[in-house]
């Protein structure tokens, strides 16, 4: 097993901070990490807006419900889906590209761009001893964090990362089994296996939360999933994306 690979598996999200900012050089190592990613069809349909003013950072930490790592940390990195440009390209070309910008694959392109530029960018951050934590509270009212962070049409915030040195670390959660997410060959549909394999991490996570807890909570991850998706969030969604003139077709 290599660094990397190291680096990787002892990922845990990172919600305690020492009052450090990042250097301008890890900024930009870490940036230009994400834009090493790979990106389909060279289409590169991202933006990575980064966040220092403490108001600004304020303000998202309220958005997000609160949090308040959002506002004290090293660094704040909002990744966006981004097909402002191509529009831009397709005048200065002469080229009718909305219908293509416009399209339901397209809008899927950049948020797997964005996804995994972000995904570079966190490893690069954790192999040099930050550590990192998605915020996906942003999207809770997205259309104040397009104006304060004043996003153009064809660009939609997804997501942010606080990035900083950690102050405190936590237990790593322990993932699904092996079996529950690789399948060979085809997708396995044996229901007994499945509930099965469920089982087993229901109890390995209510085991889990139960030590961290000192007893106050054994809540298993079924259970966790079922009570948070009863709860319908951010359905506003399919509108604002529209609004922002993309995945219309």
């Amino acid at each position: 097993m290599n660094e990397t690979i190291t680096t990787m598996l002892n990922h845990r999200s990172i919600r305690h901070f020492k009052d450090k900012p990042l250097s301008d050089e890890q900024i930009k190592m870490i940036v230009a990490s994400a834009q090493a990613a790979s990106t389909s069809s060279f289409i590169q349909a991202y933006s990575i807006i980064g966040i220092k003013d403490m108001e600004k950072k304020r303000k998202l930490a309220e958005i997000a419900g609160n949090q308040e790592y959002v506002a004290q940390n090293g660094h704040l990195f909002v990744f966006c889906a981004d097909l402002s440009r191509h529009e831009l390209i397709g005048e200065l070309e002469g080229k009718d590209v909305l219908p293509s910008i416009e399209s339901t694959e397209k809008f899927m392109v950049a948020l797997i761009d964005a996804a995994l530029a972000a995904q570079n960018a966190a490893i690069a951050a954790e192999s040099i001893g930050l550590g990192i934590c998605y915020i996906g509270g942003i999207r809770n009212k997205l259309d104040e964090v397009k104006e304060l962070l004043k996003t153009p049409e064809r660009v939609i915030p997804l997501f942010g990362m606080t990035v900083g040195y950690p102050d405190k670390i936590n237990d790593q959660k322990p993932r699904l089994p092996f079996e529950h997410i690789y399948h060979e060959e085809e997708y396995e549909q044996d229901k007994d296996t499945y509930v099965r394999q469920l089982q087993e991490y229901d109890q390995l996570i209510s085991s889990y939360y139960d030590e961290r807890t000192g007893g106050k909570r054994k809540d298993r991850w079924s259970e966790q999933m079922a009570n948070m998706l009863e709860k319908q969030t951010r359905m506003y969604m399919k509108e604002f994306v529209q609004k922002n003139k993309m995945n219309l077709r």
